[in-house]
């Protein structure tokens, strides 16, 4: 079964050790065998008269000083059975130890490995995928396997092995008797089977159910700013009424087919039981077997029963395992980035050179199309356009977050796809439309690619951020820590504070995907003024809707459906007819309509 292979490879570097696990289970129910045996010994030779046919047990009885002696010291069996009691504790005690520490660092290895896997997947498979998903893939799914391999997958070793050595000894006593006892076992064993094959897909729908509801969950907690501003709680409690409706009718048509596992198998176990205890007694009075028999023939039944019962929770987990052991496989099984560590690594200095650049996420679906344009190093560009126009989408191609799939894209003459991409990420500050910040402090938040950099340089940058002051006027400074997703901050001072976490490592390009929009005209005029000002100035590039935001760069161009149709600076844009055009004097009635209003208020 290639799921069991897959778990088995999860537990590289701790197989030996849960080996010897299953060796202690092994044994402790060899040992659970001899206390039947002890018992009918005592009953038919101890205190009966039949002579003992096992040279085994007449050597142990030997060793406890003889069968006379035995019978007037009946109190040495009894203490032999707690001892035998004793020694099985010990090694179940080892089994436990042993198969709970192996699997415990099992489950640390997949989450070690699913979260190093997660962190090398390309930026296109995070922009696809629901995070409530992932999350209950690393958490619940793991549990699951851990609990399966710490309990069921153990017992499994258990089981095997308390059927084979109670089966010998049951044989060995007596063959009709034997018989007896195991007519409906294969029925019990094929019932299981089939439950087994039916539960599972049953398990796979549950879990998913439940990821569904995770992701709405999460979702939710995370835009719960959102779901208030615009009084959508309602729609949002239906929504998650929905995903806990279905989570909840797929985990009920579940428990409804484990209920009819466990009464039909305890009405097979119980008739088994019936049966032995029925026969037993009828050859017992008729004198085909002894007392002692019969005894160790209903405690043998008990002992199989409880494998052959346990045999439908074993499978079940193992079915959720194996389920578990796909959906983590999943995440595996996509392609990580490769990051081609062996590729140049220059030392960057801004110029930037786009010729026929064709680019498509999806198959003959291009988002940008025969694009060509230059940037001098040092120089600052912005790109202008209405909303899918592609311009986010293009500078997305510089830190090769995707690879552009026609023409040429070159960083100081050198191709970009022969740089290396951990190289060009750390030459390439991308300042995002939504920042996120990390439950950290402001410090800790703007220092984030380096937490050992000097405070002057944390000060330095947020003053060209132009969030110093807002910083300083809070009661602990630096110290203050932000909360979840920076949600102790306005949007404004959100965005700067990612401005100057991009700014702070001196990245000789820059990109503002943006990110200017939240903050005011006085506010993006000054950290515009700051970045000029500064040393070393980068190559820089602005996505703005705000013509007052792009109209001092050195070259702005326009885009519309994936093309450049506009190229200039502002000066010529404005002068020549187009949607530059259009969209200042659009912009420039609304400023001086606010003008006047502000006048007459």
């Amino acid at each position: 079964m290639k799921e069991f292979k897959k778990l088995l490879k999860f537990m590289e570097g701790y197989k030996i050790i849960y080996l010897f696990g299953m060796i202690s289970i092994i044994i402790s129910q060899i040992i659970t065998t001899v206390t039947p045996l002890l018992i009918r010994t005592t009953i038919d030779s101890i205190i009966g008269e039949e002579p003992i046919t096992s040279s085994i047990i007449q050597s142990g009885v030997n060793l406890l000083g003889g069968k006379e002696y035995l019978k007037n010291n009946l109190w040495i069996i009894g203490l032999t059975l707690i001892l035998v009691a004793l020694l099985r504790g010990i090694f179940l005690y080892l089994k436990n130890t042993l198969s709970s520490k192996s699997a415990e660092n099992t489950t640390k290895n997949i989450r070690d490995n699913l979260y190093d896997h997660i962190q090398r997947l390309p930026y296109e498979y995070h922009v696809k995928s629901e995070t409530g998903e992932l999350i209950q893939k690393c958490t619940s799914d793991v549990e699951t396997i851990k609990r399966f391999l710490a309990i069921q997958l153990v017992e499994v070793a258990g089981s095997i092995s308390m059927l084979i050595f109670i089966s010998y000894v049951m044989f060995n006593l007596n063959v009709k008797m034997a018989l007896i006892s195991m007519v409906i076992l294969p029925i019990t064993f094929t019932f299981s089977v089939v439950f087994f094959n039916r539960v599972k897909k049953d398990f796979e729908a549950s879990d998913e159910a439940e990821a569904r509801l995770s992701t709405t969950l999460q979702e939710n907690l995370t835009g719960v700013r959102v779901v208030k501003a615009f009084s959508r709680q309602k729609f949002e409690v239906d929504k998650f009424d929905e995903k806990n409706r279905e989570y909840r009718d797929l985990t009920y048509k579940l428990i409804k087919n484990l209920s009819t596992y466990w009464s039909f198998s305890d009405f097979l176990s119980m008739s088994q039981v019936g049966l032995v205890i029925t026969m037993g007694s009828y050859w017992t009075v008729k004198g085909d077997i002894s007392l002692g028999t019969l005894v160790a023939f209903t405690s043998y039944i008990n002992m199989l029963i409880w494998p052959i019962r346990q045999m439908g929770r074993t499978l079940t987990d193992m079915g959720k395992a194996f389920v578990s052991v796909k959906r983590i496989e999943e995440i595996f099984n996509e392609p990580i980035e490769i990051l081609e560590e062996n590729h140049k690594k220059p030392n960057i200095k801004g110029s930037i050179t786009f010729e026929n650049v064709y680019f498509e996420y999806e198959q003959n679906k291009p988002v940008l199309k025969d694009v060509s344009f230059k940037v001098k190093p040092g120089q600052t560009i912005a790109l202008i356009g209405p909303t899918g126009s592609g311009k986010s989408s293009l500078v997305h191609l510089l830190p090769r977050l995707y690879d552009y799939n026609k023409g040429s894209i070159k960083i100081d003459n050198i191709e970009l796809k022969n740089i290396d991409k951990k190289w060009i990420r750390r030459n390439v500050g991308l300042v995002l439309q939504e920042p996120f910040l990390y439950a950290k402090t402001i410090k800790e938040n703007i220092r984030l690619s380096d937490p050992t950099m000097i405070d002057n340089k944390v000060f330095e940058a947020s003053k060209i951020a132009s969030i110093h002051e807002d910083i300083i006027s809070f009661e602990k400074g630096y110290e203050t820590f932000v909360g979840e997703r920076g949600v102790s901050l306005s949007g404004g001072q959100k965005q700067r504070m990612a401005i100057a976490r991009t700014i702070i490592n001196q990245c000789p390009i820059v990109i503002f995907d943006d990110s200017l929009s939240a903050v005011d005209t006085e506010t993006d005029i000054s950290i515009r003024t700051a970045l000029r000002k500064r040393k070393n100035k980068s190559t820089t590039i602005i996505i703005s809707h705000r013509i007052s935001t792009v109209a001092e760069a050195d070259l702005i161009l326009v885009l519309d459906k994936g093309r450049i149709i506009q190229r200039g600076n502002h000066n010529s844009l404005i002068k020549e007819e187009g949607l530059y055009k259009r969209v200042y004097e659009i912009q420039n009635s609304l400023d001086d309509s606010d003008k006047d209003l502000r006048l007459n208020a």
